[in-house]
C-alpha cells in the first residue's frame, strides 16, 4: 500500500487537461497510464533554439531563431508545388517553404509586411536561404514562448511532440510539494 502524499502522482493522464481517451491511449503507449509515468518519460534529446544570427549570417543546416518581416506571398501554380513567402531583415532575404499548405491559414499567421519570429532548420537552395515547415512561428510578443533549449521526446503516430510536452507540463505543475524524507545525516 502506498503513502497517502503518492497518490496525485497515481493519477491518470486523463486528469490533464487536454487529455482525452484518444491521446491517453498514444501516451499510454509510450509511457503509461498514470502521471508519474509520463514523468519517467525522459527526454531523448535536445534542440538548441539560442543561435539567432541575422540573415546573412545563418548557416545552412543550423537550426536558427529569425526575427523577419514578411514580404510576399507566392503560391504556387498547381497544388503539386511549395507555397513559397518571402521574409527578409536589413540583412537578407530567406523564403519559407511549405507543402500541402493552406493558403487562409498562412496569410494569417504570416501576414505581409509584419514582424514575425521564425525557427527551424535553415537550407541552401542554390544560392537562395530557405525554411521548410518553420518549428515555431510566433510574433515579437509571444517570443518567450520558444524554448531556447527545447527537449524532444519519443513519440507515436497520431502523438505530436507539442501535445506530450505540454502534457508533460502539466504533470509538473500537477504534482504536490513533497517534503525531504531522507534523513540529512
Amino acid at each position: 500500500m502506498r503513502p497517502e502524499p503518492l497518490f496525485s502522482l497515481f493519477a491518470s493522464v486523463t486528469s490533464l487537461p487536454g487529455i482525452g481517451p484518444r491521446i491517453s491511449q498514444l501516451l499510454k503507449m509510450i509511457a503509461g497510464e498514470n502521471l508519474v509515468d509520463l514523468l519517467w518519460h525522459l527526454p531523448s534529446g535536445l534542440i538548441d533554439r539560442r543561435y539567432a544570427p541575422k540573415i546573412f549570417e545563418a548557416k545552412p543546416g543550423a537550426i536558427a531563431t529569425l526575427t523577419v518581416t514578411i514580404n510576399q506571398h507566392v503560391p504556387p501554380p498547381n497544388r503539386r508545388l511549395p507555397y513559397k513567402i518571402i521574409c527578409s531583415d536589413e540583412t537578407g532575404q530567406i523564403s519559407l517553404i511549405f507543402f500541402h499548405s493552406h493558403k487562409t491559414y498562412l496569410k494569417r499567421v504570416l501576414p505581409e509586411g509584419e514582424i514575425r519570429v521564425i525557427s527551424g532548420t535553415v537550407e541552401k537552395f542554390g544560392q537562395d536561404l530557405q525554411m521548410s515547415h518553420p518549428d515555431h512561428i510566433v510574433t515579437l510578443a509571444e517570443l518567450d514562448s520558444i524554448k531556447a533549449v527545447e527537449p524532444i521526446y519519443r513519440l507515436t503516430q497520431g502523438l505530436s511532440l507539442k501535445v506530450l510536452s505540454k502534457a508533460i507540463q502539466n504533470a509538473l505543475e500537477n504534482i504536490p510539494d513533497f517534503p525531504e524524507w531522507q534523513d540529512p545525516a
